[in-house]
């Protein structure tokens, strides 16, 4: 059993450190950012599903783009 428990932690400790799950991780907190955002102009909670789609449709492509240049710029230096 112990050695299970040591390689669930060790899996978990690699998909923590994956660029994937750190994407992930960016991409959720600028969606509760602009949840937050829509939900202060509408005075009431647009809600997370709202907030979701309107951030994909309107936000994602640029916010990716944005930091695809930051990261290129970065690995150029």
């Amino acid at each position: 059993m112990g050695n299970d428990t040591e390689r669930q932690r060790e899996a978990q400790h690699l998909l923590h450190n994956t660029t994937l799950y750190r994407e992930f991780l960016a991409e959720r907190e600028e969606i509760l950012r602009h949840k937050w955002l829509e939900s202060e102009k509408a005075g009431r909670d647009v809600g997370f599903d709202s907030a979701l789609m309107d951030w994909i449709t309107n936000h994602r492509s640029g916010w990716r783009r944005t930091r695809q240049q930051r990261d290129e710029a970065v690995q150029s230096n």
